[in-house]
């Protein structure tokens, strides 16, 4: 690696950690040490853990369904449903010019109007909506994971295109493979979500039967696949033309461990695993690197601090997201009655809050360049 490539990846780490005016260290080195210590608390190890747990993903195929409800529970009443739930302090932070009263005002009315179209839409068209929280988790995840690699300055992918392949196969990974997989528990799912929403019985399974197609699964399949050689390949372009090579490795480890998590295991037990494990704690970890307090805590190395920081700032919507739930579970035409049903209501209330939140993380990112690498260079 050269030293001008050297320097470009710790400026762009620098720059998507604070973004402007975030004011997350005034130091640039104290910004490099929460963004390193940040990353290894909430991405690198993790994706070890992730890695480690491989054998029991892989048997879990074997147990029923209900077993990977109660991980998919677990690990949203853990992280999953407290990782969103700062977005109302997020345009505080990351902008100097935005108020407090501002921040909570924009974003509770970004929420409002947002998420309550999401419901709308799955009263009104349930499977159409069930593809659209698909599509939508699909471009979140992705967008989660191309700013978590910003963050730690990765230089193998430059150009905005690379970063929307990377995108791509990044959030296609959690939401396409297990199709390929596991199409029967991925089918059971879609037929409890949308079953809320049908009373006559045997409607669900009618109105997902196209979705599961062979020549769907063939199609996400072989698109996954090409997608994840071409983000390899373009990569691995750019470090023989001088780009650093520890990045580009490392994007291929996660890739291997995320195709190998979601081939293996169940997929209800499979994204409740990483939604908790992988996706929600480095939007954390994103979130610690915006606050003064927290990334000051992370650039001393107290990462204890860092988390009670942002845990007193989540507590209260994190609840808030619980009441959404159970604001869900009432309306429902079809009621609940199983835990097949609780873990659909717990999605479709999910899907209320992604479409906000990825408008708010879609506002960070703009932010802090995530989608311009190599702006001001």
């Amino acid at each position: 690696m050269t030293e001008a490539a050297s320097t470009g990846a710790a400026e762009s780490r620098t720059a998507a950690a604070r973004g402007p005016g975030a004011g997350a260290a005034d130091a640039p080195e104290a910004a490099d040490a929460a963004s390193e210590r940040v990353d290894r608390w909430f991405a690198r190890r993790p994706a070890l853990a992730l890695a480690a747990l491989l054998p029991v993903g892989a048997v879990t195929p074997l147990f029923p369904v209900e077993v990977g409800v109660a991980a998919f529970a677990l690990g949203t009443l853990a992280i999953g449903m407290a990782h969103g739930a700062v977005d109302h302090l997020v345009p505080l932070r990351a902008d100097p010019d935005v108020s407090l009263r501002r921040s909570i005002a924009v974003v509770s009315v970004v929420y409002a109007v947002l998420g309550g179209a999401v419901v709308a839409a799955f009263f009104a068209a349930p499977v159409a909506a069930f593809v659209g929280f698909i599509a939508l988790t699909w471009l979140h995840w992705g967008q989660g994971d191309v700013a978590t690699l910003a963050i730690a300055g990765v230089d193998h992918l430059p150009s905005p295109a690379e970063r929307w392949l990377a995108l791509v196969v990044r959030g296609g990974l959690p939401m396409g493979v297990p199709l390929l997989a596991h199409p029967d528990e991925y089918r059971l799912v879609a037929e409890w979500i949308v079953g809320l929403f049908l009373v006559d019985t045997g409607a669900a399974a009618a109105a997902v039967d196209p979705l599961f197609a062979p020549g769907v699964r063939v199609g996400v399949g072989v698109g996954m696949a090409a997608a994840t050689l071409a983000s390899v390949g373009l990569g691995y372009r750019r470090v023989k033309s001088g780009r650093d090579a520890g990045g580009w490795r490392r994007d291929v480890g996660e890739l291997a461990v995320l195709w190998a998590w979601f081939l293996l295991a169940a997929p209800v037990f499979a994204v409740g695993v990483y939604f908790a494990l992988w996706h929600a704690l480095r939007h954390v970890g994103r979130l610690v690197l915006v606050d003064p307090e927290a990334a000051s805590a992370a650039s001393a190395g107290d990462a204890v601090g860092a988390l009670a920081r942002f845990g007193r700032d989540a507590a209260p919507l994190t609840l808030g997201g619980f009441l959404v739930v159970g604001a869900v579970g009432v309306s429902v035409p079809a009621g609940v009655a199983a835990p097949g049903d609780l873990l659909a209501v717990s999605l479709v209330a999910i899907a209320a809050m992604t479409l906000p939140h990825v408008a708010v993380v879609a506002w960070l990112d703009r932010r802090q360049g995530v989608w311009r690498p190599d702006a001001g260079r």
